[in-house]
C-alpha cells in the first residue's frame, strides 16, 4: 500500500497527528456505524433477543482472523486491558519464592495487578531493565530477557513493542524460552496489535489482551482478548449471564447454570453485547483486515524513513528498526537540543505527538504522510 488513506478520516488538514499509540483518530465509517446503532435505542422494541449475541460473535470473528486464531470462541470481549490481564491472573498459581517476569517501565495497566499477586503469595516481580548505553539497546535488551526467564519464572507478562518507545520484543524467542522452563506467557497487545502483525497460530501465547481504541482504532471502553489453553478452564472475575450455557433462551435464565460457554467466553465483561460499541469495533478491525498490518508496517516505513535519517544525523537516537516498530518509535535528542523549544514548536505547527519517560513517541498509521514527517522534522 503506497497511498494514504487520509480521506477516510476527519483529521483536518492543518492538524499533524502523529499520536496513535494515545489515541486512534475514529474512521468515518465506524462513526456512521455508531451513530446508527445509538439511534436504535429510540426503537427498544426492535431489538431482539438475538441481537444481545450475534454481534458479539461477528466481532469474535473478526479478532480471530485478525491475529490468525483459529477459534472465535478463544476470543472474549472486555472493557479494557487491565480488566483482560486480570482474568488471566485470577487463573494463575504462584508459591512463595516464584518470578513474575516483566520489562522496566511497562504499562501500569500489565503491572499493578502482578505487584498484588506477588505480596499476596510472596512471589517476586523481577524487571528486566533496558540497557543504559544506547548502543546495540534492543538487542542487548532482548537477550537480557531470555537470560531472565529460569525455572524459577512463572509467567512473562509483557508487550510485543514498548509503550513508551515502540521496542521490538523477539516474542517466537521469548515464547520458546518459557515452554522450556515451563512459563506462562501474557502479552499485551495494545500498542501492536492492529497495526503490526501478530499471528497466535505461529506465537502461540497463553494471553493476549488489547484495547480497541489505540491500534485496534476503535471506541474507548471496549477491547479484545485471546485466551489460550492455559485459561479454559478458569474463573472469571465476574460472572455475566450471558457467559453461561444456554443463556440465548430468555425464557430460562432463572434455570440457573453451573456450566460455562465454551472456551473463552466465560471471561467477556458483562453487557458485552453492548450495541453501539460492540459494531463500531468489528468495523475498524474489518478495516484492518482489509489494509493488513504488514502493509501497514511497510507504509509507515516508507513515509517515516528520510526524516529519521535526518534526526540521526542530527544526533538524536532512534532504536535500529530491526529492535523497533515502524508504526511507534521513540526520539532520544542529544543533550544540546533545547526540548522546551521543540515543545513550542511543535504546538504551533499543531503538530500532536506525546513524551514519555526520556523518549519524544512518534506513532503514525494510515491517516499520515510523508508531507507530516517533513512539517516535524522542520521543528528540529
Amino acid at each position: 500500500m503506497r497511498s494514504h488513506q487520509k480521506h477516510l478520516f476527519e483529521l483536518p488538514d492543518e492538524v499533524t497527528y502523529l499520536n496513535g499509540a494515545y489515541m486512534a483518530p475514529q474512521l468515518k465509517t465506524v462513526t456512521e456505524v455508531g451513530i446508527t446503532n445509538m439511534r436504535r435505542k429510540h426503537r427498544p422494541y426492535e431489538i431482539t433477543s438475538e441481537d444481545f449475541f450475534t454481534q458479539r460473535v461477528q466481532l469474535k470473528k473478526a479478532f480471530a482472523t485478525l491475529i490468525h486464531a483459529k477459534d472465535p470462541q478463544n476470543v472474549a470481549i472486555i472493557p479494557s486491558t487491565s480488566y483482560g490481564i486480570a482474568n488471566a491472573a485470577q487463573n494463575i498459581t504462584l508459591h512463595e519464592g516464584d518470578e513474575i517476569l516483566v520489562v522496566d517501565e511497562q504499562f501500569p495497566s500489565n503491572i499493578y495487578i502482578w505487584q498484588r499477586l506477588a505480596k499476596k503469595h510472596k512471589a517476586q516481580i523481577k524487571v528486566v531493565k533496558a540497557p543504559l548505553d544506547f548502543k546495540h539497546r534492543g538487542a542487548l535488551w532482548n537477550e537480557a530477557i531470555l537470560a531472565a526467564i529460569t525455572s524459577k519464572t512463572t509467567v512473562v507478562t509483557m508487550a510485543h513493542v514498548h509503550w513508551a518507545d515502540g521496542t521490538l520484543f523477539d516474542l517466537r524467542r521469548i515464547r520458546e524460552k518459557t515452554r522450556e522452563k515451563g512459563a506462562l506467557l501474557i502479552i499485551d497487545g495494545s500498542q501492536s496489535v492492529g497495526a503490526l502483525p501478530f499471528s497466535v497460530d505461529e506465537l502461540d501465547p497463553d494471553a493476549l489482551i488489547c484495547c480497541g481504541y489505540k491500534w485496534l482504532m476503535g471506541p474507548y471502553a471496549l477491547g479484545v482478548a485471546y485466551y489460550g489453553e492455559a485459561f479454559m478452564n478458569g474463573t472469571p472475575i465476574e460472572d455475566g449471564w450471558m457467559n453461561r450455557k444456554h443463556s440465548e433462551d430468555f425464557t430460562q435464565l432463572t434455570n440457573y447454570q453451573s456450566d460455562y460457554k465454551p472456551k473463552a467466553e466465560r471471561y467477556s465483561v458483562g453487557e458485552s453485547s453492548n450495541f453501539v460499541l460492540v459494531p463500531m469495533l468489528t468495523k475498524a478491525i474489518e478495516q484492518l483486515i482489509q489494509w493488513q498490518p504488514e502493509n501497514i508496517q511497510s507504509y509507515c516505513k516508507q513515509i517515516s524513513l528520510d526524516t529519521l535519517n535526518q534526526l540521526r544525523a542530527s544526533g538524536c537516537f532512534i532504536e535500529d528498526e530491526n529492535y523497533r516498530a515502524q508504526h511507534l518509535f521513540g526520539v532520544y535528542l542529544p543533550q544540546k537540543m533545547d526540548l522546551e523549544a521543540l515543545k513550542r514548536r511543535l504546538l504551533e505547527k499543531q503538530i500532536y505527538i506525546s513524551m514519555r519517560g526520556k523518549a519524544i513517541r512518534i506513532s503514525c498509521n494510515m491517516y499520515n504522510t510523508t508531507a507530516d514527517f517533513e512539517k516535524l522534522l522542520s521543528c528540529f
